[in-house]
């Protein structure tokens, strides 16, 4: 047989206690630590911040541009940007026969009439520095008017007609 608690009372006491300090709330946390050490130097100031890439030149000197109310207005105000930024560019009269070279471009614009995207749908054989000539020519032209009333997507196409002296006529005026 076990031997019997001699203190009963104290193993009451001690329960109780045990119970109660399991019950109290928890310390408080001590106080914040306050640095003392003399205050730390700013840091550096951030680098002076680039501009932005060079855009290809703009349309200067022509007036701004009507809002197109039909897509295929918005093609033709958008061929006499392009002649009319650069009028040293284009040549008169009718497209000789050969051309030099016929690329076809595919412009996607902003709601605003920027130029969103520029892709390539017909690559000459040839003088493919016309190319170029071409997707410099409608940048130079923009912005195309507002597009934000007509349906999307807000694209249009434009065929170059080359001649010898890489000088440009588009199709849409010939028609």
């Amino acid at each position: 047989m076990p031997p019997r608690s001699t203190h009963p009372l104290l193993a009451v006491v001690t329960g109780l206690a045990l119970l109660l300090a399991a019950c109290a709330t928890p310390p408080a946390p001590p106080p914040p630590v306050v640095d003392r050490s003399p205050p730390r130097e700013p840091p550096p100031p951030p680098p002076p911040v680039r501009p932005p890439p060079a855009e290809p030149p703009t349309a200067r000197g022509l007036p701004p541009p009507a809002t197109p109310r039909s897509l295929d207005e918005l093609r033709r105000q958008a061929a006499q940007r392009i002649v009319a930024a650069q009028p040293e560019r284009v040549y008169e009269g009718p497209p000789p026969d050969p051309l030099l070279a016929v690329p076809v471009l595919k412009v996607e614009l902003h709601a605003d009439g920027s130029v969103r995207r520029i892709e390539v749908l017909r690559e000459p054989r040839q003088a493919k520095d016309t190319i170029q000539t071409a997707i410099e020519a409608v940048r130079r032209a923009a912005p195309f008017g507002d597009v934000s009333r007509l349906p999307k997507p807000w694209v249009f196409n434009e065929t170059f007609l080359f001649n010898a002296e890489r000088r440009f006529k588009l199709l849409t005026l010939e028609r």
